[in-house]
């Protein structure tokens, strides 16, 4: 796994440690976009969803997605309006072409947009895939959010780690998915409490 890296040498040293005691330099922690890799796509969304509710819940504004699968369904919830945006299409049986349904991935993104440009405290954009690679899905979204200066909590697809590096380099570090660390990232990254 490749780590981009935060270069503040006051950090060097210091660790976070994950649930399983797994330890991750804090001057890793010290940039503004977070990605998880390393579990089921499932497992990630969820943690995003969590933390998600828990800076919700905090009082902090929190823009972004999240995929949900209901079955065969796979979704886009919006975190702030729990509006879904559904993200595949049905093409019959015996189909091998991509179901991704661009129109409602597309539609998801800019109400998202719209969101962070409006102003947030964090941005959670459920991954950095295939359509990101060629800066299309989310792209808009993650731009935003880079622009405002907002950090973004968000999940790299695996096989995507050299776009995603050329995409966020060097703002961005990629981590286990570790609720553990996830807290120590945010609490690097947000506004303290008043």
């Amino acid at each position: 796994m490749q780590h981009i890296l935060g270069t503040d040498p006051a950090l060097r040293g210091a660790h976070a440690t994950g649930a399983d005691g797994a330890s991750v330099p804090a001057y890793e922690l010290a940039v503004p976009i977070l990605a998880l890799q390393g579990a089921p796509s499932s497992e990630i969304q969820r943690l995003l969803l969590e933390c998600a509710r828990r800076c919700q819940g905090a009082g902090l504004r929190v823009a972004g997605l999240v995929e949900v699968t209901d079955g065969s369904d796979h979704r886009l919830e919006d975190v702030a309006t729990g509006a879904r945006y559904d993200i595949h299409q049905d093409l019959g049986s015996g189909s091998t072409a991509c179901r991704l349904c661009g129109a409602g991935i597309a539609e998801a993104c800019e109400a998202v947009r719209r969101q962070i440009e409006a102003g947030c405290n964090l941005a959670i954009l459920s991954k950095f895939g295939k359509l990101e690679a060629g800066r299309g899905g989310l792209t808009a979204a993650f731009a935003a959010a880079i622009v405002e200066r907002f950090p973004i909590l968000t999940a790299v697809a695996s096989g995507y780690d050299q776009a995603w590096d050329a995409f966020s380099a060097p703002l961005s570090a990629i981590v286990l998915p570790d609720q553990a660390i996830i807290a120590s990232w945010l609490a690097a990254n947000l506004p303290p409490k008043s």
